[in-house]
């Protein structure tokens, strides 16, 4: 039976690493052992980061809403809960975008949310 050789392989897959950590401090961009251990951590954290992106972005959202729902004389709770009693589906982005941008509408939108709740 033949054997392997692995040199290209071997060669293509440290590249790899290589070329990953490129722009890292020090050994962990130049050696090999060094390299691989930080971009394998690199990549655990941009795994574990993707995540803490969604709740970031929605507690975001929420502050925002909270702060115009204050603006028109109600707290966020009432409103999501007015929102829900009047079946009025609008997901908390753009209820966010609505209170930066476009307080008119936003003020409609707690206008129905006020008269399902009373």
């Amino acid at each position: 039976m033949a054997r392997i050789k692995r040199s290209v392989n071997a060669l293509k897959k440290r590249r790899k690493v290589l070329r990953l950590a490129k722009g890292y401090y020090g050994a962990k961009s130049k050696q090999y052992r060094a390299a691989s251990q930080q971009v394998m951590r690199s990549m655990a954290y941009a795994y574990v980061g993707r995540k803490h992106k969604k709740r970031e972005y929605r507690r975001l959202w929420i502050a925002r809403i909270n702060a115009g729902a204050r603006i028109c004389g109600t707290t966020y709770s009432r409103l999501i809960n007015g929102l829900k009693l009047a079946n009025v589906n609008v997901n908390r982005k753009v209820l966010a975008d609505l209170a930066v941008n476009d307080m008119d509408a936003f003020r409609s939108l707690v206008d129905v949310a006020m008269k399902a709740r009373a």
